[in-house]
């Protein structure tokens, strides 16, 4: 799933607890409402994917991007429960001359064993004067389980700087199916602590 530059932000957690009124945790209810992209949609949405499950945690994440002339709204909910990692993504799909705008929304269910790796990118600002536990400004989440990589070619060298034959090219294939970026001067720091937070859930949850 392409990223763009974060705009407006809705409201992230990682924390639930039992269902309310619509079959989700109320705090993943309220977290959705916040974030204010069609939540009737994106409950229904959710709530259909996890059939049920109980949820362990979860992140909610809102951004808005610039694209020429338009601007498209988008959010993203993921939902980790006892056994798989739920992903779901709704944003605007406006076909030019339509006469109402649309929204597209997509879940994927991926089991706990498959998902193959969960990055966290930290960037910190000023690293001479980095605070123990303050974890950077800003921090960009990884999660891949195969549905797409990206295959990084460069040329391939001998080691001898004077060498022009042809080695070939050499490459690394990475795993990269979705990335959300968090920014305290976006999004607040108690946002990027409850990204952190759900991201080492994750990690923990795929490490049994």
């Amino acid at each position: 799933m392409s990223r763009g530059r974060f705009g407006d932000t809705g409201g992230m957690s990682f924390t639930s607890r039992q269902p309310g009124p619509q079959g989700l945790p109320p705090e993943l209810t309220r977290d959705i409402e916040r974030a204010g992209y069609y939540p009737a949609l994106v409950r229904d949405v959710v709530g259909t994917a996890l059939a049920g499950d109980e949820v362990v945690s979860h992140l909610v994440h809102q951004e808005t991007t610039f694209d020429h002339d338009s601007v498209r709204r988008h959010v993203t909910v993921l939902v980790l429960t006892t056994t798989r990692l739920v992903v779901a993504h709704a944003d605007d799909h406006t076909e030019d001359g339509a006469p109402v705008g649309t929204a597209t929304a997509t879940t994927e269910s991926v089991p706990l064993a498959g998902v193959r790796g969960v990055m966290l990118t930290h960037v910190v600002a000023d690293p001479a004067s980095y605070r123990p536990g303050v974890l950077g400004h800003e921090i960009t989440v990884t999660i891949g389980w195969g549905s797409v990589s990206r295959v990084d070619l460069l040329p391939a060298t001998c080691g001898d700087p004077a060498c022009d034959a042809d080695h070939g090219y050499e490459g690394t294939l990475t795993a990269d199916d979705i990335s959300v970026r968090v920014s305290a001067v976006a999004d607040g720091d108690n946002a990027l602590a409850q990204a952190v937070a759900f991201a080492s859930a994750l990690q923990a949850a795929t490490a049994r």
